[in-house]
């Protein structure tokens, strides 16, 4: 199994978790998280005061999947996440070595 954790622009959120649910992917985790990366944040002015806001705005989705799904999923993000331009996001996957269900005790793909 895999953890697949995807960073992507607030305006995103919408498009990506319907592509996700149109490829059957029942469960995920949504978070709105912020970053600091290529896109450097702006300058806004508070009381005359020149500020860097370096804290950029994302959404992370993660999911948790057999192996044989993760590349299907991660080219789903990337096409409808895609914008062409910096801050378009990241994905990272990882390995899961098992799952449990607290409710039932189930564990690795059944528990997912």
């Amino acid at each position: 199994m895999k953890r697949i954790i995807a960073i992507v622009r607030p305006e995103k959120l919408e498009t990506v978790k319907e592509a996700l649910f149109e490829a059957n992917v029942s469960g995920m985790t949504i978070s709105q998280v912020n970053g600091c990366g290529a896109q450097h944040g702006w300058t806004e002015y508070f009381r005359g005061t020149e500020v860097l806001l370096n804290m950029v705005p994302k959404v992370k989705f993660e999911i948790v999947t057999d192996d044989e799904k993760v590349q299907p999923i991660v080219d789903i993000i990337c096409d409808v996440a895609a914008t062409g331009n910096v801050g378009d996001g990241k994905i990272f996957v990882s390995p899961v070595e098992d799952v449990i269900r607290i409710r039932t005790r189930e564990t690795g793909s059944e528990a997912v």
